[in-house]
C-alpha cells in the first residue's frame, strides 16, 4: 500500500478528475454502501437521520440539519455539533439507537457507522434507506462524504469538501519536518490499561501524514480495519516510550496515569501530554477531521506547550 502523503496525492488527483455522477435513465439515485448493498433514492434525501456523529457532521457540513442523532451516551451529543442540533431527536447511543424514536421520526435516509448498525441493519432499513458506512480510514473518510453528497443531492459540496481536506493535508505535511519523527501515541480508556490505536485509525494516519512516527504500529488486518487497536500495558508503553501522548476524553478518571510507570514516560517528564476533544475518536466527518488537522497544527506542530494530564 502507497505510504500516506503518496495516497494523498492520489486522491487529490482523483477528487480533481471524477466527474459529477448523473442520475439514471429513470432519475433514480443509486449508490453503494460498505456492505456492499445498492440503495435506491427516487429523490435526494432531505430528513436524514444518524447513528453515527459522521451523518450528523456531514449531513451539517452539507446544509442539511439531521432530524435524529445518536449520542457518546453519558457525553451526550458531541459539544462540536450540539449548538446545531437542538432541534434533532436524540437515538441514544450509537452502539444501541432507539429504533421506536427513528421510525417515529420518519427519516428518508439512515447514515450509520457498519459495525454498529450490521446486527439490526434488517430492522433500520425497513425504516429508511440505510447508507452503512466504514468510517476508519482516509480512504472511508473520501468515499463516505462522496457518498453522503450524493444521497444528499450535494454531489459537487461533497466534492469539494474532499479536495479542501486533501489539500489541508498536503500544506501541513510541507510544514512538517521529514528529518525529525517525533514519536507520538493516542490513547484511551479510564481503566489501568490503556487503549493504543493502530497507525490505519484516521487520526493517527493523519499523524503519520504529518511526518510524526506514530507507536501503535500497523494492524493485522488491514483490509477489515478491525481492531482499531489494542491494550497495552505500561511496561509496554514504556518500552515504545513516545515523545508525545495524546488522549481522549474519558467519563472516568484515567487509572492508568495512577500506575507508578506513568511519571517514566519521556512525553509526561517532558509535559508533552495532550487531550483531544472527542471528535478525534469519530473524525471522518468533513467538520471534525478539518478541527483534527486544526489540533494537530495548534497542538503539535506550533510548539504549544500542554502540561500533564491526569
Amino acid at each position: 500500500m502507497a505510504s500516506l502523503p503518496n495516497r494523498i496525492a492520489q486522491l487529490l488527483l482523483i477528487a480533481l478528475l471524477l466527474p459529477t455522477p448523473a442520475l439514471s435513465a429513470d432519475s433514480m439515485i443509486r449508490l453503494t454502501d460498505d456492505r456492499g448493498h445498492t440503495l435506491r433514492l427516487s429523490e435526494p434525501a432531505t430528513r436524514p437521520a444518524a447513528i453515527s456523529t459522521f451523518g450528523a457532521d456531514v449531513a451539517l457540513a452539507l446544509g442539511r440539519t439531521p432530524i435524529a442523532v445518536t449520542d457518546y451516551g453519558v457525553s451526550g451529543v458531541p459539544d462540536y455539533l450540539a449548538s446545531q442540533l437542538a432541534s434533532a431527536s436524540g437515538l441514544g447511543p450509537r452502539h444501541q439507537p432507539n429504533l421506536e424514536v427513528l421510525s417515529a421520526v420518519d427519516p428518508d435516509l439512515i447514515i450509520g457507522i457498519r459495525r454498529y448498525t450490521q446486527k439490526d441493519s434488517n430492522q433500520i432499513a425497513a425504516i429508511a434507506p440505510l447508507l452503512a458506512l466504514d468510517l476508519i480510514t482516509v480512504d472511508d473518510s473520501i468515499r463516505a462524504v462522496a457518498l453522503a453528497g450524493q444521497a444528499l443531492g450535494a454531489t459537487d459540496k461533497a466534492s469539494t469538501l474532499n479536495r479542501r481536506f486533501l489539500s489541508q493535508i498536503q500544506r501541513l505535511e510541507e510544514r512538517s519536518s521529514a528529518d525529525d519523527k517525533p514519536t507520538v501515541a493516542l490513547l484511551t480508556s479510564g481503566s489501568e490499561t490503556p487503549f493504543l490505536y493502530y497507525d490505519h485509525f484516521l487520526p493517527t494516519a493523519l499523524l503519520e501524514a504529518m511526518n510524526f512516527d506514530h507507536v501503535g504500529g500497523a494492524p493485522p488486518n488491514p483490509d477489515s480495519g478491525i481492531p482499531l487497536g489494542y491494550r497495552i500495558n505500561l511496561e509496554a508503553l514504556l518500552t515504545l516510550d513516545p515523545d508525545i501522548i495524546l488522549l481522549l476524553p474519558t467519563s472516568r478518571q484515567r487509572a492508568f496515569t495512577m500506575n507508578p510507570i506513568w511519571p517514566y514516560l519521556s512525553a509526561v517528564r517532558n509535559n508533552d501530554v495532550h487531550e483531544v476533544p472527542h471528535y478525534w475518536k469519530e473524525g471522518a466527518g468533513p467538520i471534525a477531521r478539518t478541527l483534527i488537522l486544526e489540533d494537530i497544527e495548534r497542538l503539535l506542530l506550533s510548539g504549544t506547550p500542554s502540561g500533564p494530564v491526569q
